[in-house]
């Protein structure tokens, strides 16, 4: 998933350093680049999230399989 948003990055930053100025340039990378990318890097990471977080809850739960008296 990250060599696709290396690569878009890439595309984005070639396509700002052919524009005509600085602020149409800054605006293709804002507009073309990190925007969607945010979001594309956020909708694709929402199952991972998801997994830390259930894996964190159940690792604060206790299990039953300490055996050793208290």
């Amino acid at each position: 998933m990250y060599i696709v948003a290396i690569g878009w990055l890439y595309v984005v930053v070639m396509m700002s350093v052919t524009e005509t100025s600085f602020i149409a340039g800054l605006m293709t990378f804002l507009f073309y680049g990190l925007v969607p990318l945010a979001i594309f890097l956020w909708l694709f990471g929402t199952p991972q999230r998801r997994r830390s977080m259930a894996a964190k809850q159940n690792a604060d739960q206790p299990d039953g399989t300490d055996t050793k008296p208290d």
